[in-house]
């Protein structure tokens, strides 16, 4: 792995909060993802399933994690199974788990090779009443691809019809969307990276660079601090691009005048970091970008002050739209006429913040979570406002990740520059030779 380790009490504590959780004589089984095929021999880039990881730290293609409750056999309570290696995989693959390795990571005891899964599952599940199996319920997940998890629950219960089945998601949107420290110690970590790679582009940018440009900029800034790369597909919106939401073919030349919006992330340890800044090309703001910018960095201060333990998401959207219409009508988007007539269901300020101002941050960049409980402490959100006003080809949004805690929200990108005079200065300061960086 890129990333240095992670002390493995993370996963012996999220592993007994799951097992707290799960009915007597039951069983539970985690899988790893599937390795994507892209065409001809070739693959997509394999990342591990975020479950399996929050449980057991492993990073492996091909890895089943069971735990058990209740189980007559004591010593089978975890186990991991996990892919032998050979001369074959050696050389042409490199190296795999060992399992003395594979017990520093997790903190399992038991290690299996995958040819010994098939027998000792069949066992554990026979001994027990109850079977967790875990599917990708994220509120936005939409595919027609049956993956693996999906595939192994069909089958399961065909092999298993008198068993109860129970679903491990709800479990795992409780715990994982309430963070432990040392998973806000691995936010910060890519926190802080994104924030080299945004101080490097604030040096880099000028009339005359592409997008794809400043792209690799940051992917060059990402990898040499150990992260594995790009939290997601970087977003590096120049001018009229950047009143797209998710634009990213990243394939124009950023022009004097006007601004880009950069939204990019480092994943560090499988956690990701969400940042978003708007900053000019020619390195000053003119008058009516700078108004527009210092709306939407209110509407982010002021939603920030709003992620307090006890708060439904829900009603914390329906406030920061308040203070976005309050702003949108003082720099003269919005009237007061548009306010009286709006449609309730369909809010005024809508039509130039069309998207949501927060969403769950984790191992996930939209993480696991129920935005119809209440807010509580350790849980971490972006606040990400933006204003996009397409007849001037203007886009801004600001983000930064923002812990919840019972004092204060906790800004993990406090110290990445977002005032207009701040971001000026440097852009004005001495270029440097990214290319000569150490």
């Amino acid at each position: 792995m890129k990333y240095l380790p992670i002390d493995q009490r993370l996963f012996v504590r999220n592993r007994d909060e799951f097992r707290k959780r799960m009915k007597p004589n039951s069983v539970a089984i985690f899988l790893s993802n599937d390795e994507m095929p892209r065409s001809a021999d070739g693959h997509h880039d394999w990342r591990q399933n975020s479950d399996i990881f929050y449980l057991s730290g492993i990073d492996q293609e091909k890895s089943v994690l069971v735990l058990t409750t209740n189980c007559p056999r004591k010593d089978m309570q975890e186990i991991l199974f996990l892919r032998e290696t050979n001369d074959h995989i050696r050389v042409w693959e490199g190296h795999k788990y060992t399992q003395s390795e594979a017990i520093e990571t997790s903190g399992i005891d038991r290690i299996y090779w995958l040819d010994q899964m098939g027998s000792t599952l069949g066992d554990l599940i026979n001994m027990a009443e109850n079977v967790y199996l875990n599917l990708n319920e994220h509120a936005r997940y939409d595919s027609e691809v049956p993956y693996k998890d999906l595939r192994f629950a069909r089958e399961t219960k065909e092999r298993y019809p008198l068993h109860r089945f129970h679903r491990s998601a709800p479990i795992l949107t409780d715990l994982r969307s309430v963070k432990h420290r040392y998973e806000v110690e691995l936010l910060q970590e890519a926190c802080d990276i994104t924030a080299h790679a945004f101080d490097r582009v604030m040096k880099f940018i000028q009339p005359g660079v592409s997008e794809y440009e400043i792209e690799a900029e940051i992917v060059h800034e990402f990898l040499r601090r150990r992260a594995t790369g790009p939290a997601y597909h970087s977003i590096i919106a120049s001018g009229k691009n950047a009143c797209i939401l998710h634009y990213n073919v990243n394939n124009q030349v950023c022009n004097a005048g006007d601004l880009i919006l950069m939204d990019f992330g480092a994943e560090y340890a499988n956690y990701c970091a969400d940042l978003t800044r708007t900053i000019p090309v020619s390195g000053r703001f003119t008058k009516r970008q700078k108004e527009v910018y210092e709306a939407v960095l209110h509407v982010q201060k002021e939603a920030t002050k709003l992620l307090v333990p006890g708060t439904l998401v829900v009603e914390y959207h329906k406030e920061v739209g308040k203070i976005m219409e309050s702003q949108l009508k003082k720099i003269g988007l919005l009237t007061a006429d548009d306010i009286a007539n709006q449609d309730p269901s369909r809010p005024a300020y809508k039509k130039y913040f069309p998207h949501g101002t927060s969403h769950h941050l984790g191992l996930d960049v939209h993480d696991v979570g129920n935005k119809y409980k209440p807010i509580q402490a350790g849980m971490v959100f972006t606040v990400e406002p933006g204003i996009y006003i397409e007849a001037e080809g203007l886009g801004i949004r600001i983000e930064n990740d923002v812990v919840v805690t019972d004092k204060h929200p906790l800004d993990l990108m406090a110290h990445i520059p977002r005032e207009v005079e701040e971001i000026e200065e440097i852009m004005n300061s001495q270029k440097v030779d990214t290319g000569a960086l150490a």
